[in-house]
Parts: C-alpha cells; sequence; structure tokens
C-alpha cells in the first residue's frame, strides 16, 4: 500500500523540478531555409526578416550576465549558464544565415 504522503511528495518535487527546468529554457534557434521561402513575396521577406531579427535580439539578450536565469545559473549550476551561452550563440548564427538567405532571396526577385 502506497502512503499518500509519499505520493503527494513525489508530485510537489516533480514539480518544483519541472518549473525549475522551464526556468532554464534557452533560445529559440531558426531553420535557416524554411520551405516556402522561393515562393514568399518581398514583403513576406521583409517580415520573415524582422522575424528572424527579433530572435536574434532575443538571443542577444539571453547572453547578458544580468538575466535571472544566468545570475541563478552563475550561484548554483554553473554548466547550465554555460549551455545557455552556447545555445545563444547557436540561435545569433542561424537568424543571422537566415537573415543572410532571405536577402539573397530579395535580391533574386529584386525587392
Amino acid at each position: 500500500m502506497v502512503k499518500e504522503g509519499s505520493i503527494l511528495k513525489k508530485i510537489i518535487y516533480f514539480s518544483l523540478l519541472a518549473l525549475f527546468l522551464n526556468a532554464c529554457a534557452t533560445p529559440h534557434v531558426v531553420s535557416v531555409i524554411g520551405p516556402n521561402d522561393n515562393n514568399m513575396s518581398c514583403s513576406q521577406l521583409d517580415g520573415e526578416i524582422a522575424i528572424a531579427s527579433n530572435f536574434k535580439r532575443d538571443a542577444k539578450a539571453e547572453k547578458s550576465l544580468g538575466t535571472a536565469t544566468n545570475v541563478g545559473a552563475l550561484f548554483f549550476w554553473l554548466p547550465g549558464m554555460v549551455a545557455t551561452q552556447m545555445n545563444a550563440n547557436e540561435a545569433i548564427r542561424a537568424a543571422d544565415d537566415r537573415i543572410n538567405h532571405l536577402n539573397r532571396l530579395k535580391a533574386k526577385k529584386d525587392c
């Protein structure tokens, strides 16, 4: 027979773990080439460039040591901070590559 108190403790521990892992979210890495990129109009390409620029801005902000996640990681979990920094660098590179790809498409379409 399982005690009700032990199940409640497990639920609380699992909830805290899920909350902690969610707090350690890292920047989104965009796909460089989208499936419909070649079919987009000039204005749609401009919109996609703006979206990629926003992802780049967010990734740069995530690299800042002033974020709550990075300060907490610095004191409690250094590998987490390193992983966040590496992921942010990857997200910035991917956003730059996406922007360059979209600008090349704009040039082909004489936008």
